[in-house]
This record gives structure tokens, sequence and C-alpha cells, in this order.
């Protein structure tokens, strides 16, 4: 029997997107001449959830959100700021370094070897080579799936079918898919049939019409999780 096939998110499941998010903006607007306040890092980060939100109802595309997260923040504050310049300053910024959700490292560790490993993400490429580069990870995994990549997006099941398609002897009752979003990896492997693990730290409430098989506040709850799964 080939051993369980896991697939795990990038950003807020391994890696802590939203501290490297905070640093690299704050970067991106000191280079563009603009204050970096906490009330503006704040409404930067809404509008970006909201961006990505439609992205992946299908509603905008990739380079919508990229750009067009900036065009809305300077729009609304009345700024005559490059959105592009914003989205390269800030793609820069965010590429270097890493930092680790808690027990993140431990836990791919412990996985090694017993568990075919793979990662779904759905960030930009040039961003995630750079932060899987720093942070060293890439060993852990047999392929990385990045949406840009692949050509659609999480939560879409083309998306899925794709990387399965690259999975060797892919079989979707041993698989599961680890992740902190609901409206994206949990919402993408219940349209594709694979078991669901929701991580969800900050013990957010759920949403109706999505509901995850597993749900965990830590990492160090997966290994145990995965035996009695797949026992």
């Amino acid at each position: 029997m080939t051993k369980p096939i896991i697939l795990m998110d990038l950003d807020d499941t391994i890696l802590d997107f939203h501290k490297a998010e905070k640093l690299a903006i704050s970067r991106t607007f000191r280079e563009l001449g603009v204050e970096p306040e906490e009330k503006l890092i704040r409404r930067y980060s809404e509008i970006n959830a909201m961006q990505w939100k439609r992205l992946e109802t299908g509603e905008i595309n990739r380079e919508q959100v990229l750009v067009g997260r900036f065009e809305l923040l300077f729009n609304e504050l009345g700024l005559e700021i490059s959105s592009k310049r914003a989205k390269a300053l800030y793609e820069s910024f965010l590429s270097q370094g890493h930092y680790f959700m808690p027990g993140a490292e431990e836990l791919l560790e412990s996985l090694r070897g017993r568990y075919r490993l793979f990662i779904c993400s759905n960030g930009t490429a040039v961003v995630q080579a750079g932060r899987l580069k720093s942070a060293g990870i890439s060993p852990y995994f047999e392929d990385i799936f990045i949406s840009e990549e692949i050509g659609c997006n999480k939560p879409s099941p083309e998306y899925f079918r794709r990387c399965f398609r690259r999975i060797p002897d892919f079989d979707q009752n041993r698989c599961v898919i680890i992740g902190d979003s609901l409206s994206s990896d949990i919402l993408g492997g219940i349209r594709t049939g694979i078991k669901t693990c929701w991580y969800n730290p900050r013990h957010l409430p759920g949403i109706e019409g999505i509901v995850p098989d597993y749900e965990i506040g830590e990492l160090e709850q997966v290994p145990e999780l995965l035996q009695r799964i797949f026992c």
C-alpha cells in the first residue's frame, strides 16, 4: 500500500504570511514615501483579503488582485502613486525571508518519510519561490503546486485535478488537504472528494456550507490525526 498523500497549504499553515505581509507592506510604503501607520496597514490587509476572495470565486483575475489592491487603496486615500511600482516593490520585499507558523518545522520533520507531502498554494510564483528558498523546506515535498503555474486557483476543482494528475499513483481515498482557509483549501478538497483538515489556530467561526472533515488548533495535532485517518 502506498503512503498517504498530504496536501499542505503554505501561507498561514506552514509559513506565517500575516507577519511577512506586515513587514513587506511597511517597507513598501516607506519606499513610496508613505508613513506605514497601523491603520493604513490594516486597511491594505482588508482590501488584499477581499481581492483574493474575489479571485477564488472567479470574479477577477490574478493581475487585478496584485495591482488592483493598490489601486483601490491609493484611490481611497487620494494618493497619486503607481500601483504597478507598489506591486513590484511589495513582491520583492515579501519574497525575502520567512517566518514559520508555530510547530511547522517540527511537523515537517515528523512527517518526513512517513507520508508523501505536497504544497498547494494560491500565492504568486516568484514570491513563493523566494520564501521557500529562504525557509529551506522544498526537500520535504515531492512536488509544489503554485496556482499561477498550474493555471487556475484553489478552490477550483480543475486546480486540484491538475495537481492530482502530477502525483504518481494518486489515490483519492488516501489523500487529505491541510490548510487554514475554508473558502480555498477546504472547499476545494470537498469539491474533489478528498479528506479535509481545517487548521484554525485563531478559533475562527465556520462558514455555512463548508464543513471540514477535521479541525485542529495546533500543528502539533497533525501526526496523531493522520495516524487515526490512515490507520
